[in-house]
């Protein structure tokens, strides 16, 4: 799962804090195998501006996820200082720690520019940067004049994230697992999975392609409380849209009288990939979604503002993919 670490309205972050740290041990112990927090700069809709100091704060109050970042945004950092802060996690928390990275700032220009400061290259920089980290984690590098410690020869998985076909050939490139932000970007999902696919060169850390697609899931019993809750997402999406990002607001029982001038047709092409219903719904959509992508993992971001019902549609996701992995004909892997 994917936690954006969103700001409810009239809550702080650190309510947030205490929900994300709440979610992660209930999708723990719903099977869930990796919980990863994404990179936001001066946003008040999101908390998630240090994922880094998120991961340790997740990592630390569960046992056996897999905790990552979705992503560190790496032109906004010098390789150097990833590769320690990742290695101290890595260190802390020994085969648990995933590192997702993206090109993107995170943030508007303005903000991109008060955080990197007088560091030059960034965006076109990333693919050297990518390397130069995994130069850092090598244990090749222990003779070198200036090394990551801790980092240096740890196992600390590399995933490049894109929402565009430029990280799809990247990845390829590079032999690196691939993962797509289809929650907000899906106009581009098939044909970056279908170039990364054609372009792969096997690597030592990757021999085959794999793919992780991210979607938007807001399950309920029945389908008419779901589409209720995604009234929650609509609004946040409308007010990304408009550039005025507000905390998640509770749900309406209808968007008519919410919706600006082309705010609807923007968000619904946004959501595209949106798995809205009940558990038979559910399954029925992801097969279709599976079977279209052949994605290898799926990965969930459900932004709900009851924290019950939150955690409750994690846990109707959970046994609608186990439904669909007891089917002979699903191609799903067990994630």
């Amino acid at each position: 799962m994917l936690d954006l670490a969103p700001i409810l309205a009239g809550g702080t972050p650190t309510d947030t804090f205490r929900n994300s740290l709440r979610l992660a041990q209930a999708v723990e112990r719903q099977g869930y195998t990796r919980y990863w927090l994404s990179e936001h700069h001066n946003m008040a809709s999101v908390a998630s501006s240090a994922p880094v100091v998120l991961i340790g704060y997740i990592a630390g109050g569960t046992t056996t996820l897999r905790v990552g970042s979705g992503g560190i945004m790496l032109p906004n950092h010098a390789p150097l200082v990833v590769a320690e802060q990742l290695g101290t996690l890595a260190s802390l928390y020994p085969g648990r720690i995933d590192l997702g990275l993206g090109r993107a700032p995170g943030s508007d220009q303005r903000t991109a520019q008060a955080i990197r400061g007088s560091r030059l290259g960034g965006a076109q920089d990333f693919p050297r940067d990518i390397q130069q980290l995994q130069t850092y984690f090598s244990a090749a590098n222990s003779t070198a004049p200036v090394r990551a410690i801790p980092g240096e020869g740890l196992d600390i998985p590399i995933y490049v994230l894109g929402s565009s076909t430029d990280s799809a050939y990247l990845a390829a490139a590079l032999g690196l697992p691939y993962a797509f932000a289809s929650h907000f970007a899906p106009g581009q999902l098939l044909p970056a999975l279908e170039i990364y696919r054609q372009n792969f060169r096997p690597s030592a850390a990757l021999a085959r392609p794999y793919v992780i697609a991210c979607v938007n899931v807001i399950a309920a019993d029945t389908d008419a409380h779901a589409a209720y809750l995604s009234t929650s997402l609509q609004q946040f999406m409308q007010s990304v849209v408009t550039g005025v990002p507000a905390p998640l607001p509770p749900p309406v029982e209808s968007m008519r009288p919410l919706w600006v001038p082309g705010g609807q047709q923007a968000v619904q092409q946004m959501l595209a990939y949106s798995f809205v219903g009940s558990p038979a719904t559910l399954q029925q959509d992801l097969q279709e979604f599976i079977a279209e992508t052949q994605v290898d993992e799926l990965m969930a971001v459900s932004n709900i503002f009851d924290q019950e019902a939150r955690i409750y549609s994690y846990q109707l996701l959970a046994d609608s993919l186990r439904a669909l992995a007891s089917q002979p004909s699903a191609a799903l892997a067990a994630h």
